[in-house]
């Protein structure tokens, strides 16, 4: 069968909640895809962050294989290797002393949210998160997010949940009353555009939250597990939460995510007060193992910041060639974004469709960045192929 059959019996049966490419992949290796007509794609979107070693690294799938075909599920009223070691190394690499593992980020931000509540003085239930956030789409992390379009047609929201302004630490002071219990923040804001929060922001945040009473929780969904170019991105910032969250590349492609704090918070969860049936499955974090030790292998993630610092100056000598469509690039490592101009913006989805075309597959975020989350092991070939493709695309379009 080819694309257009696979497309037809998916438009039959799936609900219509993605705005989805004319393919249907059916194999993938290192930084590239195939579809079922055989055309290659060089893949600059990794499954939104997520394949940060690569389609089928085979450790992983190595790894996978081994494992399910030992034991696949047995619930969390036992314990198991996979998901001891990988919580081990969590802890051995960060600030955390214990681990909370399910399956996707907003299933983590909503750990997050009810430990803070838990932990916290009876009768503090708020928390602050920042206009252009994202959390995830069960309702609560929904609610987190200081994006109102996420909202429409959810309402009412679950209550407790304050956006800031994204950059005033006055405004978000203002906002902090009797009932706070947290602040809750990505270090860059990644589907809002791919916006870096300053040091000296996030240094305040945390100096709030330590004068006031508050936890500092960090989303590092998106932006840790090496994707800035240290293994989580707060440690480029000088800034501890005391709460994290992580997944998208956590499981190399399979379903896992974690929460992390210290050992005081965490006690604040007993037998019964949360749970998730598939968290920290066996296989998913034996695969989750062989990413913390690639990731941690020696010049790896100096491999990263290398690439990514290369990659920033292309794209910002592009936006330099062609300055009525882009005006800039930003981000860290290899999460980052090439913002738009007006024209560039009214241009956005073509230009990702035109990409596409050419077998490139990127995004158009925020209404106004192209954003790029290649996976890590991207060379500087790839990117050399892709400033190439952007700037035909550029010169098509002027």
């Amino acid at each position: 069968m080819n694309n257009s059959e696979w497309i037809e019996r998916g438009e039959q049966v799936l609900i219509h909640t993605y705005r989805r490419f004319p393919a249907a992949m059916v194999r993938g290796e290192g930084c590239r895809l195939w579809d079922e007509n055989g055309k290659e794609y060089l893949d600059f979107l990794s499954g939104i962050a997520v394949c940060v070693l690569g389609h089928c690294q085979p450790e992983v799938t190595r790894a996978i294989r081994n494992q399910a075909g030992e034991l696949v599920h047995v619930s969390n009223l036992f314990y198991t290797r996979p998901q001891i070691e990988l919580a081990e190394l969590l802890v051995r690499n960060s600030f955390a002393d214990r681990v909370f593992f399910a399956n996707s980020g907003a299933e983590a931000n909503e750990a997050a949210i009810k430990l803070a509540r838990i932990y916290s003085a009876p009768g503090k239930y708020e928390i602050i998160s920042l206009l252009g956030s994202f959390h995830g789409r069960t309702l609560a992390a929904v609610a987190a997010t200081g994006q109102p379009h996420f909202h429409r047609g959810f309402e009412p929201m679950p209550e407790g949940f304050i956006n800031a302004e994204f950059g005033d630490l006055q405004a978000l002071e203002a906002l902090i009353s009797p009932q706070t219990c947290a602040i809750l923040c990505e270090p860059i804001q990644g589907e809002s555009g791919v916006r870096p929060l300053s040091q000296d922001y996030l240094q305040g945040i945390r100096a709030l939250c330590d004068r006031h009473g508050l936890l500092l929780i960090f989303d590092e969904v998106q932006t840790g597990l090496g994707r800035t170019g240290t293994l989580f991105a707060h440690e480029q910032l000088g800034v501890t939460p005391d709460i994290m969250t992580l997944a998208k590349a956590l499981g190399s492609g399979l379903p896992l995510s974690a929460m992390l704090t210290t050992e005081k918070i965490a006690a604040a969860f007993t037998p019964g007060t949360h749970a998730a049936t598939f968290g920290g499955n066996p296989v998913s974090c034996a695969a989750g193992v062989v990413v913390l030790r690639q990731l941690l292998a020696p010049g790896f993630l100096e491999a990263v910041r290398d690439t990514g610092a290369y990659f920033m100056a292309e794209l910002q000598g592009l936006a330099e060639k062609f300055p009525q469509f882009a005006s800039g690039a930003r981000g860290r490592g290899l999460l980052l974004g090439l913002t738009l101009t007006e024209k560039g913006i009214a241009h956005g989805a073509e230009i990702v469709n035109r990409m596409f075309e050419r077998g490139l597959i990127i995004n158009f975020t925020g209404n106004q960045v192209l954003r790029f989350v290649p996976p890590l092991i991207v060379t500087r070939n790839d990117i050399d192929t892709l400033i190439r493709e952007l700037e035909a695309v550029f010169a098509e379009l002027a």
